[in-house]
């Protein structure tokens, strides 16, 4: 059977998650609400299927969404063994800026993030690559949360 690995993005709005088989893209849905009230039902039903590694959008963007997945990730980790990793969310939305508060924005400049005022508002989409190879890793798996908290 070919690895298993379930993308999470917990700052889109609906909540998104792909289900990888080897390097291929197999399922992708949403679901809309709270991170707090989907993540560990979706991972649930997922679990039972069986998983090999899970990756998820360790930001920058929701704090909140962010948070509880990582949680959740590394508690998993540590009672199931089930390895998990990051992905940027520029990874997912093709580099375009991504709204932080207010109207900052967190833009990505060659290899620096910094935080822009715009005047016009950009739609946050995000897709995910037809293969897993296509989506660039982060080193380590710690959120990247670039804002201080309020």
């Amino acid at each position: 059977m070919p690895k298993r690995t379930l993308v999470i993005n917990p700052i889109s709005s609906p909540l998104q998650f792909a289900l990888y088989e080897g390097n291929e893209l197999k399922e992708q849905w949403e679901r809309e609400g709270y991170a707090s009230e989907l993540l560990l039902p979706e991972l649930e039903r997922r679990l039972e299927s069986g998983l090999d590694e899970i990756l998820y959008v360790n930001g920058p963007g929701s704090q909140m969404g962010i948070k509880l997945t990582y949680i959740a990730l590394e508690t998993l980790h540590l009672l199931r063994g089930i390895p998990f990793g990051a992905v940027s969310a520029f990874a997912l939305n093709d580099g375009r800026p991504l709204k932080a508060m207010g109207r900052l924005y967190f833009v990505k400049e060659k290899e620096t993030i910094i935080t822009q005022p715009l005047e016009e508002t950009i739609a946050q989409e995000f897709s995910f690559p037809s293969t897993l190879d296509a989506l660039e890793r982060e080193p380590g798996n710690r959120p990247d949360y670039r804002l201080p908290a309020v």
